[in-house]
């Protein structure tokens, strides 16, 4: 039987994606909010695809500070936009 891939939810387009290919944001139980590239932090994660339309949109519609209901400190967002460059540049 084939293993179940799990799937979240982009806050930017709102599409259903495997897990493996979404950027996780995480709140620890501390309050502490990081961006987690091994995907097993512990706390409430929220996902963004890896392009930085998806990206742009969910800054834009404050949809991460709702998901987590708090405020994302600039350097988050600065962290996911070098994480996908990086992506980028390395995959072409």
């Amino acid at each position: 039987m084939p293993k179940k891939i799990p799937m979240r939810q982009c806050l930017g387009c709102r599409e259903m994606k495997p897990k493996r290919e979404l950027l996780r944001v995480v709140r620890s139980p501390e309050g502490t909010v990081s961006l987690d590239l091994k995907g097993k932090a512990n706390g409430r994660g929220a996902y963004v695809c890896r392009n930085s339309e998806c990206l742009k949109k969910a800054i834009r519609s404050k949809a991460i500070s709702r998901a987590f209901e708090t405020e994302i400190p600039q350097e988050i967002y600065d962290a996911m936009v070098a994480e996908m460059e990086a992506q980028e540049h390395g995959a072409g």
